[in-house]
């Protein structure tokens, strides 16, 4: 990350679980500079957040005091300060921000608040940011936002309102059953086959029900015909993408899709809803946070 001492309009920041990522900025929306640090919130007590964002951004403060823009699991119960949660439908960019307690005059914090659904139960933090950044930079978009990661989030979105989300725990249930299952003797750590993946989608697609056997087929397979690793992984990723889009079909037959996160894990979406005759609009997730963040601070100010 660049760490170039420069005055900042305003500071945008990404405050995750095990990272805290921060940008500073110019009123008009440009980036000055970046920095980033990896005492997340699951590290922290509330008492020494403040320290925490100090050590990153404090070459960006000058003489006056400085909005400062967050999101992400600061807010929640166990982060600096508990933004309350937004009930869909609702803007993609809640209103309500949340103001901790500061004790350095030049920051004035806000902390954009998650979106809750009441039923099915349901909660997203810093996911809404990113499908605000995406609306932002789209404007008039109607349709289904993927946002994958290790609980992936299918969100209608319409008038530039989330209307209905649901989150699958497909990533982490790749990460328990690759390194801390019997399948860790099979998965390799990495490597792919798409073919292989491709397989494994079709197969839980037109067969969720049958998912957990297949599962257990990859080690069987190992220990009888010496399975491949790499293919290993790629099978286990289709398996829990394939019962992923089977259970979230409503969401995204017929609908426009946008898919938002990290490059590889994007494309792998994207190559699995293309395989399902639905084209998917690829964008990069920390573009669409940081665009979110800045809309933010814009509502600051209008």
């Amino acid at each position: 990350m660049n760490r170039q001492t420069h005055t900042a309009d305003w500071i945008a920041v990404d405050w995750g679980t095990s990272r805290l990522r921060a940008w500073a900025m110019t009123r008009s929306g440009a980036e000055l500079s970046s920095g980033a640090s990896e005492k997340g919130m699951g590290v922290l007590s509330p008492e020494h957040f403040e320290g925490a964002l100090m050590d990153v951004v404090s070459p960006w403060l000058g003489a006056g005091t400085v909005d400062v823009v967050c999101c992400g699991m600061v807010g929640s119960r166990q982060g600096w300060v508990e933004a309350p949660y937004a009930t869909a439908p609702c803007q993609a960019l809640p209103e309500g921000f949340a103001r901790p307690d500061v004790q350095n005059p030049l920051l004035r914090v806000h902390v954009i608040p998650g979106v809750k659904q009441t039923s099915p139960a349901d909660v997203m933090r810093g996911e809404e940011t990113q499908i605000a950044g995406f609306l932002s930079l789209n404007k008039n978009w109607d349709g289904v936002v993927c946002l994958p990661g290790t609980h992936t989030k299918w969100a209608q979105v319409s008038a530039g309102e989330i209307v209905s989300f649901q989150t699958f725990m497909t990533g982490e249930l790749f990460s328990l059953l690759s390194a801390q299952s019997v399948l860790r003797h099979t998965v390799a750590p990495t490597g792919w086959d798409d073919d292989a993946f491709a397989t494994a989608l079709d197969d839980a697609m037109s067969r969720p029900e049958a998912t957990a056997a297949r599962l257990f087929s990859l080690r069987a397979e190992d220990l009888l015909n010496n399975l491949d690793g790499a293919a290993a992984r790629a099978r286990l990723s289709g398996l829990l993408i394939g019962a992923e889009l089977a259970a979230a079909r409503p969401y995204w037959l017929g609908q426009q899709v946008a898919v938002i996160g990290a490059s590889t894990v994007s494309q792998i979406y994207g190559s699995a809803l293309t395989s399902q005759g639905v084209p998917a609009t690829i964008a990069d997730g920390p573009r669409m946070t940081l665009a979110g963040l800045t809309a933010a601070y814009k509502s600051l100010n209008s």
